[in-house]
């Protein structure tokens, strides 16, 4: 958990330092990827496509709907467990968690991680 809460905290410095380079998830969409979470992403899937490929489709496009949608139920979702700040939540899906940092100023969300629940 220790080491978890590490990689997430790096990739928040890193947004906040704009050290590094937050791709869209869309282009033209109000939500940036951590190169944490696309990693973490590629490794889930490849995870579940070894056991059924069907359900690694189907994970992915029900995570792509929750993730279009996040900004309507924002409210919804409880702060980060990895975090004390208001403005950082836990989207819990199929097992796995992901991390989202809420920028009110530039009203963009990141995406910091995806992890196994």
């Amino acid at each position: 958990m220790q080491n978890r809460k590490l990689q997430l905290h790096k990739e928040l410095e890193n947004y906040l330092d704009k050290s590094t380079e937050f791709l869209p998830y869309y282009p033209g969409m109000n939500i940036l990827t951590s190169t944490l979470y696309r990693e973490q992403l590629k490794e889930v899937l490849k995870l579940l496509e070894k056991d059924d490929l069907t359900h690694a489709k189907s994970f992915e496009l029900y995570l792509d709907t929750i993730i279009i949608n996040m900004h309507t139920k924002v409210k919804k979702y409880k702060q980060s467990i990895y975090f004390d700040n208001e403005n950082i939540k836990d989207i819990e899906n199929q097992g796995y968690t992901i991390t989202f940092y809420i920028d009110e100023k530039k009203s963009l969300y990141i995406l910091l991680g995806l992890l196994k629940s």
